[in-house]
């Protein structure tokens, strides 16, 4: 089917306009909260690139499948450090007399 590519690229594009301009709304206070479901999302597009990475389906689909594998380990390996970091930030200090 020609038009089947076609409509790929359109639902796509589409979704990166979602994407964006759905976390560009979110207030300071639930980007912890959505950094965790953001990684959930990312680790499930991990596995979407490595399927496509690994069909034959010609060389284009592999080189972009490539490029979408690294892209999420990236991002939920970055998304992971982001998030160790902010729950860091509401840990307690320790106050040298600690109570036994």
């Amino acid at each position: 089917m020609p038009g089947l590519e076609l409509i790929e690229i359109y639902v796509f594009v589409l979704a990166g306009f979602v994407g964006f301009f759905t976390i560009t709304r979110v207030p300071a206070l639930l980007h912890t909260p959505l950094m965790s479901a953001t990684n959930a999302i990312s680790a499930i597009s991990l596995v979407g690139s490595l399927v496509m990475a690994g069909a034959d389906r010609g060389a284009l689909p592999t080189i972009l499948g490539f490029i979408a594998v690294t892209s999420a380990t990236i991002n939920v390996v970055g998304g992971f450090i982001i998030t160790d970091r902010m729950l860091k930030m509401f840990k307690r200090a320790d106050r040298g007399g600690a109570r036994k």
